[in-house]
């Protein structure tokens, strides 16, 4: 059912189009994302808003490449959104002209609020959370999304944006004080309801900050989707970027195109997170586009994902799985041998999540690779799990795929560097085990139906096809755990 969709973002400092690939009804993943430098925002503000001839030109030459680009990939459909610059432009009738003439798509400019939305919408849907305050830092707005119980509860749009503040404050006087004045003065309208604990970055400038903060920590997971980090004791690390020169934001790792607005940026954020009242932030990879996208999708069920929905495990099933049976008969035998194993590993439910997860997996590996299936499945778990997982349950799927095989479960131990998000050994040894244990039951892939019984250390198995029983017998588990298995005779 593989369809595709082109989204394009026309933003005050870029344009952004994302090519979304269908594989099911709520399976898919980005395909591709290709981003222009175009600056529609560029020196407008200075001269009342009115879209530059020579941005205007830049943008019509990138949007008629990415129309053939998403012509290219079999595109069904092209949804084009204009925000802050566009709409604020005196002379936006004439580049929407402009533009349609030359590309035949059809632009829709959308309000601050719908802005805010769209990536609300985004965020909710796609980070595993519930709660918090997206920021969207564009180059002429701000937009903030209040989520309260995975849904929008409030949105709110300023006109304070990256390009804005570069314009009106540091391209001829480099006002820095008069810039945060600005910001602390515009941000006393923010309603009370929109105090949280968590702030939500989505947009280049947050990507832009947290990636220097991965490269800073020497984070072991360099994927900026649901990255999370404390604000506490980081307010020297922004006002540092915030007084840097061009040469000095060389060594906070971010890239020369980001130079002349992420200390806007920044400055921004760090007033915003202030007034709202956040103690962490959590970077979005998904904003404006994965949001209009979603809100495409999900026109009939008011924007949200059904409840348990995980797009990136179904896209990664749909893409890479084999027999759905086998699939769903591991998932439910894993969480069987949660159940009565519970006497002996003591874990909370929370650990169910991802032991499923990991469950689902097991078979997608030998699409890519038969001789080393667990590595390839360990690589699809860490690398495309992005929505709706959190990067600690990313590396523990990857871990446990990887290290389900019998001989480096016995001997696995945490690496150093990631030892501050995966859980202790003795919690993924035994979520480890589980796997193990339904997989081999399963060898045959007879799909036996098992009732567990735990007595003391030993667990009943029952009947088990003779692949499966060899295997098991051999077996010496990591604790004290003895299995009676019974062998099936042809």
């Amino acid at each position: 059912m593989a369809r595709v969709t082109a989204v394009i973002d026309i933003g005050s400092n870029s344009a952004r189009m994302a090519l979304f690939e269908r594989t099911s009804r709520y399976g898919f993943h980005l395909l591709r994302e290709v981003k222009s430098r175009v600056r529609i925002g560029e020196n407008a503000y200075k001269n009342g808003g009115v879209l530059q001839p020579a941005a205007i030109l830049r943008a019509k030459n990138a949007l008629g490449d990415f129309a053939k680009l998403a012509k290219s990939y079999g595109a069904r459909k092209t949804i084009v959104v204009a925000t802050s610059a566009v709409r604020d432009a005196p002379n936006r009738s004439e580049f929407l002209r402009v533009t349609r003439e030359a590309t035949s798509l059809q632009i829709r400019v959308i309000s601050g609020k719908e802005e805010a939305r769209l990536g609300g919408i985004a965020a909710a849907n796609l980070l595993a959370l519930k709660d918090g305050v997206t920021i969207d830092i564009g180059g002429g707005s701000t937009e903030l999304a209040l989520i309260k119980d995975g849904a929008i509860a409030e949105t709110i749009s300023f006109n304070l944006g990256t390009v804005r503040l570069k314009e009106l404050f540091f391209d001829e006087k480099n006002d820095a004080k008069g810039a945060a004045r600005f910001v602390e003065e515009t941000l006393k309208a923010l309603p009370p309801s929109f105090a949280s604990e968590r702030i939500i970055g989505v947009g280049g400038s947050m990507r832009a900050l947290a990636d220097s903060i991965i490269k800073a920590e020497n984070y072991p997971l360099p994927a900026l989707h649901g990255f999370v980090f404390s604000l506490q004791n980081r307010e020297d690390y922004f006002d540092r970027i915030i007084k840097s020169d061009f040469n000095g934001l060389k060594s906070f790792g971010f890239k020369p195109e980001r130079f002349d607005v992420i200390r806007e940026g920044t400055l921004i954020f760090k007033l915003a997170a202030k007034a709202i009242g956040a103690r962490e932030a959590i970077t979005s990879g998904a904003g404006v586009r994965e949001g209009a996208f979603l809100s495409d999708l999900l026109r009939n069920s008011g924007g949200r994902l059904p409840r348990g929905a995980q797009p990136s495990l179904i896209s990664l099933l749909d893409r890479f799985g084999g027999d759905s049976k086998q699939t769903r008969w591991l998932a439910a035998n894993a969480a069987k041998l949660f159940e009565a194993l519970k006497p002996l590993h003591r874990l909370d439910d929370e650990w169910q999540k991802p032991l499923i997860a990991a469950a689902k997996l097991i078979g997608t590996g030998a699409a890519i690779d038969p001789y080393y299936p667990s590595e390839q499945e360990s690589l699809l778990a860490k690398n495309g799990l992005s929505y709706g997982f959190t990067h600690r349950d990313r590396l523990l799927i990857s871990t446990l795929l990887k290290i389900r095989q019998k001989k480096e479960l016995n001997a696995w131990s945490p690496p150093k560097n990631l030892e501050k998000l995966l859980p202790e050994a003795k919690t993924a040894k035994w979520l480890a085990l589980i796997l193990l244990i339904a997989q081999t039951i399963n060898l045959a892939r007879d799909r036996p139906k098992i009732d567990y019984e735990l007595e003391g250390a030993a667990l009943s198995i029952g009947k088990v096809s003779y692949l499966g029983a060899e295997a098991l017998e051999r077996f010496k588990p990591p604790f004290d755990i003895i299995l009676r298995i019974e062998r099936k005779t042809s």
